[in-house]
């Protein structure tokens, strides 16, 4: 057994299962000390709970998906629904990408099925690009003809391609958290 797997297979789950009961251990100190000084425990739990939402909601925007959702979110404010559905499918071609980076996944360009999957990358991300720089003609009109300038029209279409590239890091991110899984 290599070092390596060693550390991630014995060491790393040692210490974290030490940790928490290290922590457990120092909650229920904490806990004696303060009820005893006359705290009562509803409070006590009040507080455990607030300090936990403090320390684990940055951890939410750092770890996990999150802060993807928030980027989509926004996104889809800018742009629109269809755009969202449409960027989606850049989740495979940025998943299959990471894993060629991070050598998980194995390209052979003489293998059809390694073609396949070059040829499938390429044609999601060509059409995000077409999804995001291509609005298209709007499909609900209104009963009156508004009336509108070229600042109001060309701001539209700064925030078509700024929702467009949140959708894309929304989507970046949540392959970056499918390979951090893996």
């Amino acid at each position: 057994m290599t070092r390596g797997r060693f550390c991630y297979r014995e060491v790393l789950p040692f210490t974290a299962m030490f940790l928490v009961e290290c922590t457990n251990v120092g909650l229920s100190t904490i806990f004696k000390a303060a009820t005893d000084k006359g705290l009562d425990y509803h409070v006590f739990m009040v507080y455990s709970y607030a300090i936990s939402t403090l320390v684990l909601i940055p951890m939410a925007f750092i770890f996990h998906r999150f802060a993807a959702q928030l980027l989509g979110y926004r996104g889809i404010e800018l742009s629109s629904p269809t755009m969202g559905s449409a960027m989606s499918n850049l989740t495979p071609a940025c998943t299959f990408i990471l894993a060629i980076v991070f050598r998980m996944e194995k390209l052979f360009l003489r293998r059809l099925s390694s073609q396949a999957k070059i040829i499938g990358t390429l044609v999601s991300i060509a059409g995000a690009f077409v999804v995001v720089l291509y609005e298209g003609p709007a499909v609900i009109r209104t009963a009156s003809p508004s009336i509108t300038t070229n600042a109001v029209e060309s701001s539209k279409q700064a925030n078509w391609v700024i929702g467009g590239a949140l959708l894309a890091a929304d989507y970046i991110l949540i392959s970056i958290w499918y390979i951090l899984q893996v």
